[in-house]
């Protein structure tokens, strides 16, 4: 079965942080510590066919752990204690997801593989995994389906789904997972509605 995967980052900030578009000397460098995907099948009834979930360990970029700030646990749910019990490399959490992926391209509400995987990949010394080709921006399938411009702009990921009334079980905003699902279960309705049509994903 052809496959697409809807994908996820969430990554540090305190508070003021996008305000300042973490340029303050006491912002950290935002990089991933978490990675939430959906394996969507793009045949037949566009069954949601895996998830994968991974926490990562941030770094600053002279290799010290960032702490996880308060602010960040209260907006995320992503707590000190999970990234010291649960996180992976950066390294292993990407290979994790590329193996996940099987060689289907990446989805993610914007371009996450800009501004959080390919800083993050930057700030830990690492060479990316996954080139740029596997990635593409699933605004552009939205678009394809007719939503207007003015909603995109003003829609984040976690409130995809509840723009469409699409009934899903209840989601966490701003957890990985959870945001990739939203668009998941988007894009699963309007596959299934024939508002959206598979040729969209180029496969």
């Amino acid at each position: 079965m052809k496959t697409a995967i809807i994908f996820d980052c969430e990554f540090l900030c305190i508070k003021g942080s996008q305000s300042r578009f973490w340029c303050a000397a006491i912002d950290p460098d935002p990089v991933i510590a978490q990675i939430g995907a959906v394996k969507i099948g793009l045949e037949e009834d566009f069954p949601i066919l895996e998830t994968f979930k991974a926490y990562v360990t941030p770094h600053d970029r002279h290799g010290a752990r960032y702490v996880i700030d308060p602010y960040f646990t209260d907006l995320t749910g992503i707590t000190e204690e999970q990234i010291t019990r649960d996180a992976r490399p950066l390294q292993t959490a990407l290979d994790d997801l590329d193996r996940f992926s099987d060689g289907a391209t990446f989805w993610s509400w914007g371009k996450d593989e800009l501004n959080m995987i390919a800083i993050s990949c930057y700030v830990e010394g690492i060479l990316p995994p996954i080139p740029a080709p596997r990635f593409d921006n699933a605004v552009k399938l939205l678009l394809a389906a007719g939503m207007p411009v003015e909603d995109l702009a003003r829609t984040p990921s976690n409130k995809l789904a509840n723009y469409y009334g699409v009934e899903h079980p209840e989601l966490q905003g701003h957890d990985a997972l959870d945001d990739a699902r939203s668009v998941a279960y988007t894009l699963q309705h309007l596959l299934r509605s024939g508002k959206l049509q598979p040729s969209a994903f180029g496969s």
